[in-house]
């Protein structure tokens, strides 16, 4: 139960804190991502999957609507505060079966776009054949992709299926009550979820103006960090930035030497209307620059799956 701040209490209220966590909405989180999608596409040598990307985003957004799955229980709520650790963790979390149909959605949604490739076709269509034949086999994959267990997942079905967690956990992240938000969770991961970042945001404006958040893979959850931090191993002496000359304005490369790992960082004040996953797939030029220099991603981005080697 809230408790109801008493008259005088609300004005004592310090209004200059740092907001800890910023909670995906719902009417917007999906739509926008697609919007950006189409706008990163428009000049990329990547357009075509970019505005593959867009149409998945379109489909994440009508499943989202009507999307309410079970959230955490009371006693998970207890457990996560008690010791410290995200309520709402994928790995390990006992999926409403109802994530299947999400998924059934979003592939019938693909497979109606007449732009699509026919290699993302195939793709599709093998998807759904295993839906209908083998829905334990996806099940498997599920649990592979969250447990980032690179070994083991199907690439050409994962955004899909990943795009069907999202969904998922980004339901579970709108209707989550901040206030239940265990004090301390590890670093490095989504308070909410455990899930890992998939690059950060200084963002303007508010209370968050000027502050840079995490942006989960899964959940689409945001979370405060200290600038010039390395968000893998919370190193701040050996932290660097790049980007490419002549380049895009609003994007760099937030290196570390101690774990010689990189996430991208995007500056909101030079575009307005970025998003962390779009912004990051349409910018793996910085990728290639910085795998040449010695530096590995700390996470993937959860719309494109390759077979990576990245440092513990």
């Amino acid at each position: 139960m809230q408790r109801v701040l008493a008259r005088g209490e609300i004005e004592s209220l310090d209004h200059t804190s740092i907001p800890r966590l910023r909670l995906p909405v719902r009417a917007a989180v999906f739509s926008d991502r697609a919007a950006r999608l189409r706008q990163l596409a428009q000049d990329s040598p990547l357009s075509g999957y970019l505005s593959l990307m867009a149409g998945l985003a379109d489909a994440q957004h009508q499943g989202l609507k009507g999307c309410k799955p079970p959230g955490a229980t009371d006693e998970r709520i207890d457990l996560a505060q008690a010791h410290g650790m995200p309520p709402l963790q994928a790995v390990g979390w006992q999926r409403d079966a109802a994530w299947r149909g999400l998924l059934a959605a979003l592939l019938e949604h693909m497979g109606g776009l007449s732009s699509l490739p026919p290699q993302a076709a195939q793709a599709v269509h093998d998807l759904q054949r295993r839906l209908h034949d083998a829905p334990g086999a996806v099940e498997a994959q599920a649990d592979a992709i969250l447990a980032e267990l690179e070994e083991e997942v199907d690439a050409a079905a994962a955004p899909f299926i990943m795009a069907a967690l999202q969904v998922y956990w980004t339901s579970l992240a709108c209707d989550f009550t901040e206030s239940a938000l265990p004090v301390v969770t590890p670093h490095g991961v989504c308070p909410l979820c455990g899930s890992l970042p998939v690059a950060s945001v200084v963002r303007v404006g508010g209370q968050a103006d000027a502050c840079r958040y995490l942006c989960c893979s899964l959940c689409a959850a945001e979370w405060h960090l200290v600038r010039v931090t390395c968000s893998h191993c919370e190193n701040t002496k050996e932290v660097s930035y790049h980007a490419i000359e002549d380049g895009p304005e609003g994007i760099k490369a937030e290196s570390c030497d101690a774990c010689h790992t990189y996430r991208k960082i995007f500056y909101q004040e030079k575009v307005l209307g970025v998003d962390a996953v779009a912004d990051d797939l349409a910018s793996l030029t910085l990728d290639m620059l910085m795998g040449e220099a010695g530096y590995a991603r700390a996470s993937g981005n959860p719309l494109l799956w390759q077979h990576t080697q990245v440092e513990p």
